[in-house]
């Protein structure tokens, strides 16, 4: 959400809290989430970057189109195992996700 919305909505009255406090996620759970997410967002930005399409890289992993469309969506059905094989078959280095994982804002609960 953008700053000036957000502003409105705060004027307005309203209780901006974040995702994780709405589903009352423990910080275990909030980084989990934010992990799945940084990696899912980072397969789907390789994938692009490569010109490659769903299809394709399902053919690569053997898997299908509607598997790598849930992993690109932070899926619950999908494991990270699955997300960074995924990431791995696309070229990515662990280095690579481990910045992923900074730039998304993952980190390991307190």
């Amino acid at each position: 959400m953008n700053k000036t919305k957000r502003a409105a909505l705060a004027k307005a009255g309203w209780q901006l809290d974040s995702a994780a406090d709405f589903l009352e996620f423990s910080a275990e759970e909030a980084a989990f989430l934010e992990t799945k997410l940084a990696l899912s967002e980072s397969l789907r930005t390789r994938r692009t970057a490569q010109r490659l399409s769903q299809a394709a890289l399902a053919k690569r992993l053997k898997s299908s189109q509607s598997r790598v469309a849930k992993m690109e969506a932070a899926d619950p059905t999908v494991s990270v195992d699955l997300l960074l094989r995924a990431l791995f078959a696309l070229g990515a280095t662990p280095k690579d996700v481990a910045k992923a994982l900074r730039t998304r804002g993952a980190t390991p609960a307190a």
